[in-house]
């Protein structure tokens, strides 16, 4: 196997276009380090939740240019058979290391393939290239990025002429044209692509505004909001204060340690709002400087995390403020959220008599529920990801959600009220929809796959002492690496994260609000209940 994975080695480097590249598996075979081979030919990497993803090395379980050179050779393959021979494609990037290498190594592939290649100016937000790719009447877009994915990681997703995110089959034909793509060295380059200027981000700003501000929120109550923000090292300060600037908002006091964009993300532990510790510097600087809100988007910003009072939202809560706030003004369509966010939002949209969806995980699901008669007017995630502005951007834009957040707390504050308040009134409406994760990250894994195998061979049949159902979601259609646990009150549902080395466990209680008790007594019983139902769920996955 060592002789048989060197020659290997060998044959990957020989075809490397990178000199950097080919003279680390050179390094490696060299010192006959078969272990590290191993790992960087394990596998190519596959299109997953959110297309192509892994660490920055050498190889083709890495994201580098001979990787990169592959899937731009194989997208533009699968392109020509799909009919769409010599049409426009549109490519972004965000501020990682090798992003703009990368890119530029894409749209000298799909030049040399014969079709009409724009990049963007310069790193921008993921949604702005969303955004670009029906805006300019392209039949696909790349971006290149890892979003909130570690330091030493980058990623690369693919969107068709819609504007949204691979789907089967879409996703294994381009896999399949990628494997069939000849010598990385022989595929032909031309770099006569059109770089962009700066008036497609002027017309995002634009669409954004139009999409989310018909609001009756009055200009002196604009101005009158203070809102904290970070861009957490990433790419979307310039775009969001444009955002601001266009709906007539006070510029957000920014972080200064974390407003521009720096690859090494020096600040924090992991690059991700989610992450524990990584909105500590907007919590202090929106304590200082007494905000109203405060806002941390991903450093592609297609992320958005919401702080009030101190205290860091969960997706699933500013995903029910965001409905609820869409509703109350009117907004008609379908509501929809992936599986593995939480009941409360469906629960408001009933009340409300409109249509709600539930998906499989990933936006490039959400945004496409919806039907004609009733389409898409709102999508969420509970990993902070967003659609209030649907017909702008195919996917989730963590500034337009942003501009949403700043104008429901500028409306909300007139009446002397925050996004803390509305959210009691909603659980005293509908009950106390208390959501959390039990998040697990792995350097083997089998333990995920261990894990999974566990659970479902032994599912519990009890949580919470309610009784619940098993549900195996690879049996559903389409199907889902995932399994459902659902009862009176309860639900968990359990799966591998698409982007990370993690396995995930979503839980949901729901607890009522007795007049007597209030909304105190209802959060105590509801953390508790987090608290068992984690030592449950840890249990039955082997990870106690």
């Amino acid at each position: 196997m060592s002789a048989e994975l060197l020659a290997t080695a060998r044959d990957w480097a020989d075809d490397d276009p990178h000199a950097g590249d080919r003279a680390e598996i050179e390094a490696l075979i060299e010192a006959e380090n078969t272990e590290e081979l191993a790992r960087r030919f394990a596998g190519p990497l596959t299109f997953g939740t959110a297309g192509l993803r892994g660490p920055l090395r050498a190889g083709p379980a890495g994201m580098n240019a001979a990787v990169v050179t592959r899937a731009a050779a194989g997208l533009a393959r699968y392109l020509a058979d799909d009919g769409h021979a010599g049409g426009g494609v549109v490519i972004g990037y965000d501020a990682r290391r090798r992003s703009d290498e990368f890119a530029h190594v894409t749209a000298a592939v799909l030049t040399g393939a014969g079709f009409a290649v724009q990049v963007l100016p310069r790193a921008l937000p993921t949604p702005v290239l969303s955004f670009a790719v029906r805006h300019l009447g392209c039949v696909a877009g790349v971006m290149v990025t890892a979003s909130h994915n570690p330091p030493d990681d980058n990623g690369y997703k693919v969107y068709l002429a819609d504007g949204a995110q691979l789907v089967p089959p879409a996703d294994r034909l381009i896999e399949s044209a990628i494997a069939a793509v000849g010598p990385a060295r022989e595929v032909r380059l031309n770099d006569e692509w059109l770089t962009l200027g700066d008036d497609l981000e002027a017309d995002y700003v634009a669409a954004v505004v139009r999409a989310v501000d018909p609001s009756p929120v009055p200009p002196q109550a604009r101005a009158a909001l203070t809102v904290a923000y970070t861009a957490m090292h990433g790419v979307g300060a310039d775009t969001t204060r444009a955002v601001f600037a266009a709906a007539g908002l006070r510029e957000p006091v920014s972080v200064p340690e974390q407003d521009r964009p720096d690859p090494h993300f020096p600040t924090v532990a992991f690059p991700n709002p989610e992450e524990p510790g990584a909105v500590d510097l907007l919590k202090a600087l929106a304590a200082r400087v007494g905000a109203d809100v405060a806002i941390a988007e991903d450093p592609d910003a297609d992320r958005c995390s919401v702080v009030c009072g101190g205290r860091q939202l969960t997706g699933d809560e500013v995903g029910a403020l965001l409905a609820d706030w869409l509703l109350r003004r009117g907004v008609r369509g379908t509501y929809a959220s992936s599986l593995v966010s939480g009941s409360l939002m469906h629960v408001i949209t009933a009340a409300a008599g409109q249509p709600s969806a539930e998906t499989p995980t990933g936006f490039k699901w959400i945004i496409r529920a919806g039907t004609a008669e009733a389409p898409l007017v709102f999508g969420y995630e509970e990993a902070l990801g967003y659609a209030v502005s649907p017909t702008v951007a195919r996917d989730k834009d963590g500034i337009s959600a942003a501009l949403a957040v700043a104008l429901l707390a500028a409306e909300l504050k007139t009446s002397g009220r925050t996004l803390l308040d509305r959210l009691d009134e909603l659980a005293t409406e509908h009950g106390l929809f208390v959501t959390a994760q039990l998040s697990v990250r792995v350097q083997d894994l089998s333990i995920i796959s261990g894990a999974m195998a566990r659970l479902r061979a032994h599912p519990p049949t009890r949580l919470l002492g309610r009784e619940v159902a098993y549900a195996d979601l690879t049996l559903e259609d389409p199907p889902v690496d995932a399994v459902r646990l659902l009862g009176d009150g309860v639900r968990v549902i359990v799966r591998p994260s698409g982007t990370e080395p993690k396995l995930k466990a979503y839980l949901e209680t729901v607890v009522p609000v007795h007049e007597d008790a209030g909304l105190i007594a209802a959060r105590g019983r509801g953390e508790d209940e987090l608290d068992q139902l984690r030592a449950e769920m840890s249990a039955a996955l082997g990870l106690a």
